[in-house]
């Protein structure tokens, strides 16, 4: 195993007016727990995390598949999930068959949630609530990125953007992931399918791929909490993460809108190049 390696899951929970994410993961520094909410970001180390099919025990807490049991200084309760929103593919595409310096997955879209977490001095209901998980693995994160991510609509929708500085097999590139989910379908706008990047503005991005367009405005950014980062396998990079992004999502096929819709309760990440 490259001694340089990290791993990182982040399963992300929101209630109606509350969200958390956690994240636990292993660099060459040691394992921990960082966790993000309305209010801050934490970093627990760990003195022992154990993978298993399906899960992950870090310590006291328990984050699997079917849900999480957490059990954190100042954080503490159970969050049940429902039946997952997999991806029909790997969001990598064929680039899963190469080695890069930062693998990302997806394992569920979105799913519900039921249960309850005691947290900054409040009880915390997720009863209806709305849950996210990925991962990410390799050696670092990329030198400079956009990550969107936002489930919290009207009407069932999830979506899941990234662009990153890339680098493969010698050279760099500027590659996008993105997943679309909505009630009846999935949508893959990816650069291993053609996308076109039209427009990667501080507020606003436009994709293009064959009949479908979609144009991402980002109507208010409030300042993120730091969070560690993976660089050359040490957590010694520092990114910030904003869960209360308000922004608009227009998704157009054909020049039809399939959907248009806003929400406050976006999770973003933008890592100028270091």
């Amino acid at each position: 195993m490259n001694k340089n390696r990290f791993e990182g899951w982040y399963f992300k929970h929101q209630s109606k007016d509350k969200t958390v994410a956690f994240i636990p993961g292993f660099a060459r520094c040691g394992s921990f727990v960082q966790v993000i909410t309305d209010n801050g970001s934490y970093h627990f180390d760990v003195k022992k995390l154990n993978i298993y099919k399906g899960g992950i025990v870090a310590d006291k807490c328990i984050f699997s598949t079917k849900g999480s049991y957490i059990d954190l200084p100042g954080i503490k309760g159970e969050i049940r999930y429902g039946p997952l929103t997999p991806l029909r593919s790997d969001i990598m595409g064929p680039f899963r068959f190469f080695p890069m310096e930062c693998r990302h997955g997806v394992i569920s879209m979105m799913h519900s949630l039921c249960g309850t977490l005691c947290m900054e001095g409040e009880k915390v209901s997720f009863d209806g609530g709305t849950g996210y998980m990925e991962s990410d693995s390799g050696t670092s994160f990329p030198s400079s990125y956009r990550w969107i991510q936002c489930n919290r609509f009207d009407r069932p929708l999830s979506i899941m953007l990234s662009i990153a500085e890339i680098p493969f097999l010698g050279f760099h590139f500027t590659g996008c992931l993105c997943a679309i989910v909505t009630e009846d379908k999935e949508y893959r706008l990816a650069t291993y399918k053609g996308v076109k990047i039209l427009s990667d503005e501080e507020n606003r991005i436009v994709l293009s791929q064959g009949r479908f367009t979609l144009r991402i405005d980002l109507l208010d950014i409030p300042e993120g909490f730091s969070l560690r980062s993976p660089l050359f396998g040490r957590m010694d990079g520092t990114i910030k993460e904003s869960n209360r992004v308000r922004a608009r999502f227009c998704f157009k096929e054909k020049g039809r809108v399939v959907f248009d819709s806003e929400s406050g309760d976006a999770g973003y990440e933008y890592v100028k190049q270091r």
